[in-house]
């Protein structure tokens, strides 16, 4: 398909960074893994599993768009599938940092958290609707889409590094005298 074709360095840039940043993730997660804290699960539900999450759909719609499709119904059948799931994890995600006693989440924390990957999920979900008649229209959405969740993962990976840099090591270093 010519059309996926003009999107090839996007997708190349885009899944190598997301691929990149799972992995980088994982080493600050083990980094991190001595510190006490508690109801990390409960915690981690709400603000870790999410990100390499929203890290690992954008490198799988990365990959998905750099198949050889012979017709775009195939990959937007797929990508939609996508974003039904993912819509359905970020309602799922929403109700775990509500119900998590960990952290009280601020308007920022419920806007990277919970509404733009819903947003992003959502577009998933509904651009197989115009791939058929406006391909270049739902390739661009799909592009979002897996930018939006790219930024939101940074976003969000950057924001538990620094509350555990920072503010878990004051409460630690709190705990000890």
């Amino acid at each position: 398909m010519p059309e996926l074709a003009e999107w090839d360095s996007f997708y190349v840039i885009v899944g190598s960074a997301a691929g990149a940043l799972i992995g980088l993730q994982f080493v600050v997660a083990t980094l991190i893994a001595d510190r006490p804290a508690l109801r990390v699960a409960e915690a981690g539900a709400a603000f870790a599993t999410p990100t390499i999450v929203h890290f690992g759909t954008t490198l799988f719609l990365a990959a998905l768009l750099r198949v050889p499709w012979q017709s775009i119904i195939l990959a937007a059948a797929l990508w939609g599938l996508v974003g039904i799931s993912g819509a359905a994890y970020a309602v799922i995600v929403a109700r775990r940092v509500r119900q998590q006693s960990v952290y009280q989440p601020e308007f920022e924390d419920w806007l990277f958290h919970a509404v733009l990957p819903l947003a992003a999920y959502v577009i998933l979900a509904l651009s197989p609707f115009a791939a058929f008649s406006h391909t270049r229209d739902a390739l661009f959405c799909v592009g979002a889409a897996a930018l939006l969740l790219l930024f939101v993962g940074i976003h969000n990976a950057w924001d538990s590094i620094a509350y555990h840099v920072f503010v878990n090591k004051q409460d630690t270093n709190t705990q000890r005298r």
